[in-house]
C-alpha cells in the first residue's frame, strides 16, 4: 500500500468510525511536532523573554536597509514620477521589500506551511479587527497585533504583518495614496518592537508593552500619517508652517489610536503571547529555530 493509499485509508476509517460513534480509530498526525518539548512562562512579570545572544542577524540588517533606505526612496519616486495609480505600485514594492528579509529567516531551506500560516493568521486577525471596529474612528487593534507578532517572531515578521495588514485591510476600508504610509508606519512599529525586544530594551510585560504601544502609536504612526497628509494632496511648494495644522488637528485622533493600542495590548498581550510561544516551541517555528 502506498503512502497516499495509507493516508486515504486512515482518513476513511476515521470518518466511518466517527459516524458510527467509535472513537478507537485516531487521526494520524500529519504535522511534525515534538510532544516532549513544551514552553513554560518565565518567573516574574515578563510574559516571555528575549533570545539570550541579543544580537541582530544579517537578515535584520538587510531589513534595516530595505526599510529605511529602499522604502522611502520608492515612496519618493512614486510621489514625484508615477501616475494616478502610484500607490498600488508603492504598496506592492513595500510588500516585496518586506518579504525578502523575511525569506532569509529560512536560510536556504523551504519554508513550511505552518510557519507562514501563523503570520497569515496574525495579519488576518489585524485585518478583521480593523474592519470590526470601523464605526469607531482610530479605535483599532492593528498596532497591538503587530507588536505582539514582533515580540514572538522577530522584527522582520513584525514589519511583514504590519505592512500586509495595512495593505489588505484597505481593500475593505479603501485604497488610496495613504496606503503606503500606513503600511510603512505599522511596519516600522513592529520592526522597532522586534529589535528592542531582541536587544532587551523592551520587556514583555503588560506595562512595558502598553507604554511602547502608546508612544509608538502616537509619535511614530501619528507623525508619519500627519506628515503624509499634505504630501498626498498638496502639489505646490511646502513650508514647515503648512504641517503644523495637520499635527494639531491630528493629535486627538492619534490619542484615541494610542489609547486603543494600550487597551488591546492590556487585554490581549498575555494570552496571545503565551499561546504563540507554545505553538512556536512545539512546532519549531521561525525564531524558535534560531534561538
Amino acid at each position: 500500500m502506498t503512502t497516499a493509499e495509507s493516508t486515504a485509508f486512515n482518513a476513511d476509517a476515521f470518518l466511518e468510525a466517527y459516524l458510527n460513534g467509535d472513537d478507537t480509530v485516531k487521526v494520524p498526525k500529519t504535522v511534525e511536532q515534538d510532544d516532549t518539548v513544551s514552553w513554560e512562562p518565565p518567573e516574574g512579570p515578563e510574559i516571555t523573554v528575549a533570545p539570550k545572544n541579543g544580537k541582530l542577524s544579517k537578515r535584520t540588517w538587510a531589513a534595516i536597509i530595505a526599510i529605511f533606505v529602499l522604502i522611502p526612496i520608492t515612496i519618493w519616486i512614486g510621489l514625484n514620477f508615477l501616475g494616478d495609480r502610484k500607490y498600488y505600485f508603492i504598496s506592492m514594492a513595500i510588500v516585496i521589500y518586506t518579504i525578502l528579509p523575511f525569506v532569509m529567516v529560512f536560510e536556504g531551506r523551504k519554508p513550511k506551511a505552518r510557519e507562514l500560516m501563523v503570520l497569515a493568521v496574525m495579519a488576518g486577525i489585524a485585518v478583521v479587527g480593523r474592519a470590526a471596529f470601523f464605526m469607531l474612528p482610530q479605535f483599532k487593534p492593528v498596532t497591538a497585533i503587530v507588536i505582539i507578532t514582533a515580540v514572538c517572531f522577530g522584527a522582520e515578521s513584525g514589519f511583514l504583518v504590519g505592512a500586509l495588514s495595512g495593505f489588505v485591510s484597505n481593500f475593505f476600508m479603501g485604497q488610496g495614496p495613504w496606503t503606503p504610509y500606513q503600511m510603512f508606519a505599522w511596519g516600522i512599529i513592529g520592526f522597532l518592537a522586534g529589535i528592542l525586544f531582541t536587544k532587551g530594551k523592551l520587556k514583555a510585560t503588560r506595562t512595558s508593552l502598553c507604554v511602547y504601544g502608546f508612544l509608538s502609536t502616537f509619535f511614530i504612526y501619528g507623525f508619519i500619517m500627519n506628515t503624509a497628509s499634505p504630501l498626498m494632496f498638496y502639489q505646490g511648494t511646502m513650508t514647515l508652517e503648512m504641517f503644523i495644522p495637520y499635527y494639531v488637528t491630528g493629535a486627538p485622533f492619534d490619542l484615541i489610536h494610542a489609547l486603543s493600542t494600550v487597551f488591546f495590548l492590556f487585554i490581549a498581550a498575555k494570552p496571545m503571547i503565551e499561546k504563540l510561544e507554545r505553538i512556536k516551541v512545539k512546532y519549531g517555528l521561525i525564531e524558535a529555530q534560531n534561538d
